[in-house]
């Protein structure tokens, strides 16, 4: 039966967790941040307030309808097309969750409030936290994540550090390396040097895969990628495989639609997914897309990625 969800979206592949279950409880590209590497483009909506956007039964609604569904996600991923932290209703939201399933609730995100004693207690339900850690100074900082102007790089320090000494579930922290910005042997020392203080179960090394917000925010070497991962005692998301988009949207335009509005997906997943829909003219389908002013066609290291703007 086609249902088209306005919080949820997927399951969509992901490299660490499997098969997740995206849950977006905030409106569009609303973020403390506008990363210059962000696959969704510079943030539409700058804020660091916390905010309740929509009724968290509305939410649970959805997932209670699509827990009907016969595709069982390994994971349920409370993400957002921004920060997920954002929303004051997160606490009451993952308790919910964790009432009516038994599926894993991670949360990813980027750590900007993890000094609000609030967002630390609204996580500690969270079966995994996946916060961001991109920089290891103000200056840095500023120059890949651009806050908020509220949020301060030694808050968001502080707070990922405790809030890892006091959270019991899995905390997998991810570093997003940027060539000439934080890759050097100076800023992996840094980055080293603040793993010491933390508590956590993995980190993770990435890098843009997908067309970034800012041109300039290119990939480094896989020499240094190595070096980053020897260093650090990371795992590279680069070099983990994922699963296959899902959406049980009946109509193959809007189920794309709804997952490149918080997932881009590359030329190569758009056809696997539609291919595995019977699309009848998959060339026809792109061609609408690349028409449609809604979506943005991005040629990245010579691929193609579609997204939402």
């Amino acid at each position: 039966m086609e249902h088209t969800y306005k919080y949820l979206f997927g399951p969509v592949p992901s490299r660490r967790m499997g098969i997740s279950l995206g849950i977006s409880p905030i409106p569009e590209r609303t973020c403390s941040y506008s990363c210059i590497y962000c696959q969704l483009g510079r943030t539409k909506h700058m804020q660091s307030e916390r905010k309740m956007f929509f009724p968290v039964q509305e939410i649970l609604d959805e997932f209670i309808h699509y827990q009907k569904n016969l595709q069982k996600p390994d994971v349920i991923s409370i993400v957002g097309e921004g920060e997920p932290t954002l929303y004051s209703g997160l606490e009451k939201l993952i308790a919910e969750l964790k009432k009516i399933t038994e599926i894993p609730v991670a949360v990813i995100t980027n750590g900007s409030l993890l000094s609000d004693k609030n967002v630390q207690h609204a996580l500690m339900q969270a079966d995994f936290v996946l916060p961001s850690m991109d920089a290891c100074d103000e200056k840095t900082f500023r120059k890949i994540n651009r806050p908020h102007f509220s949020v301060k790089f030694e808050d968001t320090q502080k707070g990922l550090i405790e809030f890892s000494h006091a959270y019991n579930g899995q905390l997998w922290l991810e570093i997003m390396l940027i060539a000439g910005i934080n890759d050097s042997e100076a800023s992996l020392d840094a980055f080293a040097a603040m793993l010491s203080q933390i508590k956590y179960d993995r980190v993770y090394v990435n890098t843009p895969v997908r067309p970034p917000a800012e041109s300039f925010a290119e990939c480094p070497s896989k020499e240094q990628i190595q070096k980053a991962v020897n260093k650090l005692n990371a795992i590279s998301i680069d070099m983990l495989s994922a699963g296959s988009f899902y959406s049980d949207d009946a109509d193959d335009y809007e189920a794309v639609k709804s997952i490149c509005k918080r997932h881009p997906m590359n030329s190569f997943e758009l056809e696997t997914f539609l291919t595995s829909r019977n699309t009848a003219d998959i060339a026809a389908f792109k061609k609408r897309l690349e028409n449609d002013p809604q979506f943005s066609c991005v040629e990245y290291k010579g691929i193609v990625s579609y997204r939402v703007k």
